[in-house]
C-alpha cells in the first residue's frame, strides 16, 4: 500500500467505528480562545478556564483583547503556562481585531487567513489549523499528537505539513467531514494510546 491507500484504509476503520460524531461544536470567538489553551494541557481544563472567561464577561476575541492582563490570567491559571498563554491570546486577539475580526476574517480566502494566523507569535500549524476548521468552517485538515502517533502505526510518517497534505488528498474538501475525521482519530487514540492498551490496538492490522 502507499501511503494514500494506508490514510483511506484508516478513514475507513475509524467511519466504521465511530460514525457521526461531532467534534468541538462551539462559536468561532471560543474555537479561538480554546485553540490556544488547549496547548500542553487536557481538554477539562481548558472547559474550566472557557467558563470562567464567561463568567468574567470576557471570553470573545474583542473581549480577551480589551480585558486587563490579570484577568484573563486568572481564567486560564488552570491551563497551565498561564502567562505565555495570555500573552499568545493578548496578541492573537488584538491582530484580529486590527483585521475586523471574526467578521472581518471570514471574508479572507483560507490560505490567506491561514497566513494572517501563523504570523502571530505562539501559533503554530496545529492552532491555525484547529481555528480554521472548527472557528471559521474551512477544510483545514487538523494534525494533533494523536494523528502524528497513529499515522506512524500504520506507516503514514512526515512531517506536519506531508500528514496534512496526505489526509487532504484522500479526503473531499468539506471543513464538517475534516473536523469529524480528526474527532474520530482523537477518539480513537483516547480509547487505546492515552489508556496504555497497546496490545489491543488494531492499527498495526488496519493496513494488512
Amino acid at each position: 500500500m502507499d501511503q494514500d491507500e494506508r490514510v483511506r484504509a484508516l478513514l475507513g476503520f475509524l467511519a466504521a467505528r465511530y460514525g457521526e460524531i461531532v467534534w468541538w461544536d462551539a462559536s468561532a470567538d471560543e474555537v479561538v480562545i480554546g485553540a490556544v489553551l488547549t496547548q500542553q494541557t487536557r481538554w477539562e481544563n481548558v472547559e474550566r478556564a472557557l467558563a470562567l472567561l464567561k463568567d468574567a464577561g470576557v471570553c470573545t476575541v474583542e473581549g480577551v483583547d480589551r480585558a486587563e492582563t490579570a484577568t484573563v490570567e486568572a481564567a486560564v491559571r488552570c491551563t497551565g503556562f498561564y502567562r505565555v498563554k495570555t500573552a499568545r491570546l493578548k496578541r492573537l486577539c488584538r491582530r484580529m481585531c486590527e483585521m475586523g475580526g471574526i467578521e472581518g476574517l471570514s471574508r479572507l480566502p483560507t490560505p490567506a487567513l491561514r497566513e494572517a494566523l501563523l504570523a502571530v507569535n505562539g501559533v503554530g500549524e496545529e492552532t491555525a489549523d484547529s481555528i480554521l476548521c472548527y472557528g471559521f468552517a474551512r477544510p483545514s485538515f487538523v494534525v494533533d499528537a494523536y494523528t502524528k502517533r497513529i499515522c506512524g502505526c500504520i506507516g503514514v510518517t512526515g512531517s506536519y505539513g506531508a500528514l496534512k497534505a496526505a489526509f487532504e488528498r484522500v479526503l473531499p474538501e468539506d471543513a464538517a467531514l475534516y473536523g469529524r475525521v480528526h474527532g474520530q482519530v482523537v477518539e480513537y487514540a483516547k480509547e487505546f494510546c492515552v489508556a496504555g492498551r497497546c496490545d489491543e490496538c488494531r492499527m498495526k492490522t488496519v493496513c494488512v
